[in-house]
């Protein structure tokens, strides 16, 4: 078992251990993680659709929204043949085939449903009604069938997961361990946000204590394996917690279950000071504090999802990252306090930046029209990255794909003069005690004197200074401070 020396008091021995698509993304895959999770004593496995084929049921559902059928088929073979050319190489039970065959046949019954829900919908749309009331009532009417598509898209989406926890819990029995396969739905509850469904806390923890403490308490050595990303309602309907949601499944069962470790694995070896891929002389992190990683992972790093860290920092439990395919190196741990403290710990990079500028004179000695401007992207749940302001003006940062939604922008233009700028890149140097470390800015802005600094965001927090380059100059900029503050 991997060890860690931050937390000394034990209280259940639970480890809860998340394996990411890329460690499941074929039999041989399946077989390591599988591995990796009876040799770390895991208590809980969570695990991610196989390698792709989350892209693939979202590009289903595309198809269906635009009515191409032939694409819907070509995607559905495609997920077919995958999953029965791993079950083929697993050579999993009688049982679990049919099994595997139920869920990818529904598989192809929601994804034709949703097809002809989309159908119907579209259809409704183009048609014309005479009287206020048949307007009202057909308004009504749509409204029910854009339901029914949400509830068919996240009962679609998650059908990934459903298959690849079938696969490797058929393969921890098959090979002399075991291992009992829980319907997610069962412990994470959620509300009806779908597709970006928020859990609901105040009940999970009882429902793990209903569904999972029996089972790994009651036979030692015994696994829970269970999909990440997917929820349910207190109405029993299928919702998913958003692209990236497996890592915080894991951590709200961890919490949940008060456990001891959380176990992240995928496919590289922990955290780096910055993405090796750009600048080749990152260094490993051995070990990092709960608040840095959580900007790191807000601020651009993908091997977490930003929300992940939330519930285990609740509870104070130790976070593990590490690789399945080379688990012999080792990884990186995540505690709510470490030994070493630098300046500047790691750097990101978040590509497809726009800076929104929104200026009026409503702003000059007046109180709560901060208020109005957050209260809009609140409204239309956009998360703003990062934000300055002046006597009349507010500057925000945004994904690019924020300004398709046209409604937010309107609203925005109602009210002041807004200007957009778009195809920018957002660099984060995170560490520590930054907004009280005198010299940070001279040293960075001599680094980058060669690279103009757009917008400048400092103060906030003491763990990050960000600020905003031309897309397109973000990966010298890294490499130039990574030499200036890393080496």
């Amino acid at each position: 078992m991997l060890s860690h020396s931050k937390k000394t008091e034990k209280v259940n021995n639970i480890i809860v251990s998340k394996f990411g698509g890329s460690s499941m993304a074929d039999a041989n895959a399946i077989r390591r993680s599988a591995d990796i999770a009876v040799k770390q004593g895991s208590s809980v496995v969570v695990v991610s659709a196989t390698y792709g084929t989350t892209n693939r049921l979202v590009e289903i559902t595309e198809a269906a929204d635009s009515g191409n059928r032939k694409r819907i088929v070509e995607l559905l073979a495609e997920v077919r043949a995958s999953h029965c050319a791993i079950a083929d190489d697993l050579a999993i039970s009688k049982s679990s085939l049919n099994e595997l065959h139920e869920l990818l046949d529904t598989t192809e019954t929601v994804a034709y449903n949703l097809e002809e829900t989309a159908r119907r919908f579209r259809d409704d749309e183009m048609s014309g009604f005479e009287t206020d009331q048949s307007k009202t009532d057909q308004a009504e009417a749509n409204n029910n069938l854009f339901l029914i598509i949400q509830r068919l898209r996240d009962r679609l989406f998650g059908m990934g997961e459903r298959m690849s926890s079938l696969l490797i819990t058929d393969h921890l029995n098959h090979t002399g361990h075991s291992a009992t396969c829980l319907d997610a739905g069962k412990v994470i509850r959620t509300d009806d946000r779908y597709t970006h469904a928020v859990p609901q806390f105040d009940t999970i923890e009882e429902l793990c204590e209903l569904h999972i403490h029996p089972v790994i308490d009651g036979k030692q050595g015994h696994i829970v394996v269970t999909q990440g990303f997917v929820g349910k309602t207190s109405e029993g309907y299928d919702t998913t917690l958003g692209r990236g949601g497996s890592d915080y499944s894991a951590a709200i069962l961890a919490w949940g279950l008060d456990a001891d470790i959380l176990q992240i694995w995928t496919d590289v070896s922990g955290m780096s000071t910055t993405d090796p891929r750009i600048v080749p002389d990152a260094q490993p992190i051995s070990e990092i504090s709960f608040q840095e990683a959580a900007e790191l992972a807000t601020f651009g790093a993908k091997i977490l999802h930003p929300s992940t860290l939330i519930p285990a920092i609740w509870k104070e439990i130790p976070v593990f990252v590490g690789s399945s395919i080379r688990p012999e190196n080792g990884g990186t741990w995540i505690y709510r306090e470490v030994g070493k403290a630098p300046l500047v710990r790691a750097l990101a990079i978040r590509r497809n930046q726009a800076l929104l500028t929104l200026t009026t004179t409503q702003m000059l000695n007046t109180y709560g029209f901060l208020y109005r401007i957050f209260r809009v992207f609140n409204d239309h749940r956009v998360s703003v990255d990062s934000i300055t302001t002046s006597e009349i003006s507010v500057a925000m940062t945004v994904d690019d794909k924020t300004l398709r939604d046209r409604a937010l922008i309107s609203d925005l233009e109602d009210l002041g003069q807004l200007n957009i700028e778009e195809s920018y890149e957002l660099i984060s140097l995170i560490g520590n005690n930054i907004n009280h470390t005198a010299g940070l800015a001279q040293k960075v802005f001599t680094a980058l004197s060669d690279i103009n600094v757009r917008m400048i965001c400092q103060g906030a927090s003491r763990h990050n200074f960000c600020f905003l380059v031309d897309e397109g100059r973000g990966e010298q900029a890294l490499r130039k401070l990574h030499t200036e503050f890393i080496g």
